[in-house]
Order: C-alpha cells, then structure tokens, then sequence
C-alpha cells in the first residue's frame, strides 16, 4: 500500500478514535439529554419483532457461522483469503473492544427497554462496532468485487448493518449517543487494521471474485 494512502487511514483511525473517547467522556455515567431522549422514546416499540430478529446479528450464535463461512470462502477462492481474515479480525477486535470500553466509559443502560433488558453497561454499542466494523465492512468488500452480484450483496449487508443500529434504538438497548459510539469504535477499528495491513484489502474489482 502507498505511504500516503496509509497515512491518510491511519489518521482517519486517529480522528475516529479521539472523537470516541471524546463521546464518552461527555456521556459516561448520565442517561442523553433530555430533549434527544424525547426523540429516542419516539423510536422505541415500533417493529419489535423485527427489531429482535435484527439484534440476532450481533450475538455469537449468528456470527460464529457468519464467520466459518467466511473460511469456508477464502478456501475455496484464495482472492478472498485476505478479506475474509480481515473481517473476522475486525470483528473481534470490534466486539471484544467495544466489551472492554463499556467497563471503562461504566454508563448505564436504559430503563425503557423492550423484550431484553441487557444488564451489560451501555456505552459504546457492541452491536453498532459490530454492524460497522463487520458487516458494513463485508459490504464494502463484496461491492468492490468482481463477483457479479456483489453491488447487490454490499447493498444488502451494509443495510444490514444499519438495520441492526437501528435495532438497538428500537429495542431500547441503547442511547443514540451509544449507537454512535460503537459506529466510531468500528470505523477506528477498521481503519486502524487498514492501515497497518501488508496489503489493501480495499482494492478494486480485480482483487476478489467469487466465481
């Protein structure tokens, strides 16, 4: 990867991660304003059930096998061994930092929640990190691909990761400003592994294809 390029991401991780602690700090231990809990609680108990099956995305049961199909494909088409290991690095880093952040920042849950109530401290979203740096990460690669239909697959999985935020928000699971959180703690994830990858896993449509 050219220095420059790598310079350029490394600072984007920089930035994204100074304006997640930033976040935190002004919302550790205190529940959002209250004129955007006003809006929040607008949002809440809408769709439910679709909103549950939404957050599924962000539990083991689903990712595990996400993740081993994930192997599967960059066995089967070695143009996509990098990305898929990529992925699955972002992923944990994503989910297992966003699990050590919610410790440290200590805010809180919601107590209009819906379905769950999820005992876990609330701030960043492990499920936002998670869609961000994930699944809106596979988007991105599937829609650079060669693969025929991978416009489409991006599409599919980057709505998907803002169908599972918006799940969060839905459920009462978490504060916009949590949601927020775990959408900078991905980007800086993946921006961080970016620019310190061996290769650009972002290249154009030559670099993967699944047929």
């Amino acid at each position: 990867m050219p220095t420059l390029r790598r310079i350029v991401i490394a600072v984007v991780a920089i930035a994204a991660i100074a304006l997640f602690v930033l976040l935190g700090r002004a919302v550790d231990h205190r529940p959002d304003p209250t004129w955007l809990l006003a809006i929040e609680a607008s949002w809440v108990n809408h769709s439910t059930l679709v909103a549950w099956w939404f957050t599924w995305f962000g539990y083991a049961y689903v990712l595990v096998p996400f993740c081993i199909s994930l192997i599967v494909i960059g066995i089967i088409f070695p143009s996509w061994r990098w990305r898929a290991a990529f992925a699955i690095v972002a992923l944990l880093v994503a989910w297992q930092g966003a699990d050590f952040f919610q410790h440290v920042f200590a805010r809180p849950r919601r107590l209009d929640w819906v379905v769950k109530h999820e005992t876990a401290f609330s701030y960043p979203s492990s499920h936002a990190a998670i869609a961000t740096g994930f699944y809106m990460l596979l988007g991105v690669f599937a829609s650079r691909s060669a693969w025929r239909y991978g416009r489409v697959a991006g599409a599919v999985l980057i709505l998907l990761g803002i169908a599972i935020m918006w799940s969060r928000l839905a459920l009462a699971a978490h504060y916009l400003t949590d949601v927020l959180g775990g959408f900078l703690w991905g980007i800086s994830v993946v921006a961080a592994l970016a620019a310190a990858a061996p290769i650009n896993v972002f290249e154009g449509p030559k670099a993967a294809s699944l047929e």
